[in-house]
Protein backbone atom coordinates (compact mmCIF):
# COMPACT_ATOMS: atom_id res chain seq x y z
CA UNK A 1 0.00 0.00 0.00
CA UNK A 2 2.63 2.15 0.49
CA UNK A 3 4.13 1.61 -2.46
CA UNK A 4 1.24 2.48 -4.28
CA UNK A 5 0.81 5.68 -2.58
CA UNK A 6 4.59 6.74 -3.17
CA UNK A 7 4.23 5.96 -6.61
CA UNK A 8 1.01 8.25 -6.97
CA UNK A 9 2.93 11.15 -5.40
CA UNK A 10 5.82 10.88 -7.70
CA UNK A 11 3.74 10.50 -10.92
CA UNK A 12 3.27 13.66 -12.50
CA UNK A 13 1.79 12.59 -16.02
CA UNK A 14 -1.70 14.34 -15.15
CA UNK A 15 0.05 17.66 -14.14
CA UNK A 16 0.61 19.22 -17.93
CA UNK A 17 -3.14 18.50 -18.57
CA UNK A 18 -4.00 19.93 -14.92
CA UNK A 19 -2.79 23.26 -15.94
CA UNK A 20 -3.82 23.66 -19.57
CA UNK A 21 -7.22 22.67 -17.85
CA UNK A 22 -7.00 25.79 -15.13
CA UNK A 23 -5.51 28.21 -18.34
CA UNK A 24 -8.78 26.97 -20.25
CA UNK A 25 -11.00 27.62 -17.39
CA UNK A 26 -9.54 30.97 -16.87
CA UNK A 27 -9.68 32.27 -20.54
CA UNK A 28 -13.58 31.29 -20.63
CA UNK A 29 -14.11 33.75 -17.63
CA UNK A 30 -12.04 36.10 -19.03
CA UNK A 31 -13.94 35.94 -22.34
CA UNK A 32 -17.73 35.21 -20.48
CA UNK A 33 -17.21 38.98 -18.37
CA UNK A 34 -15.79 40.50 -21.59
CA UNK A 35 -18.59 39.84 -23.46
CA UNK A 36 -21.39 40.80 -20.35
CA UNK A 37 -19.56 43.97 -19.74
CA UNK A 38 -19.42 45.12 -23.65
CA UNK A 39 -23.36 43.03 -23.86
CA UNK A 40 -25.03 46.66 -22.68
CA UNK A 41 -22.64 48.90 -25.26
CA UNK A 42 -22.96 46.69 -28.35
CA UNK A 43 -27.01 46.49 -27.67
CA UNK A 44 -27.00 49.96 -28.20
CA UNK A 45 -24.86 50.50 -31.25
CA UNK A 46 -27.50 48.19 -32.76
CA UNK A 47 -30.43 49.64 -31.77
CA UNK A 48 -28.71 53.37 -32.67
CA UNK A 49 -28.03 51.20 -35.79
CA UNK A 50 -31.87 49.69 -36.18
CA UNK A 51 -33.15 53.20 -35.72
CA UNK A 52 -31.08 54.52 -38.91
CA UNK A 53 -32.18 52.07 -41.05
CA UNK A 54 -35.98 51.83 -40.18
CA UNK A 55 -35.60 55.86 -40.59
CA UNK A 56 -33.89 55.33 -43.75
CA UNK A 57 -37.05 53.21 -44.94
CA UNK A 58 -39.45 55.50 -43.90
CA UNK A 59 -38.17 58.49 -44.71
CA UNK A 60 -38.08 60.45 -41.68
CA UNK A 61 -34.91 62.46 -41.63
CA UNK A 62 -34.46 62.84 -37.91
CA UNK A 63 -32.87 59.80 -37.14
Amino acid sequence: MRRLIRRLLKDRSGATAIEYGLIVALMAIAIIGSLTAFAEEGTGVFNRAMNAVSGAISGDASS
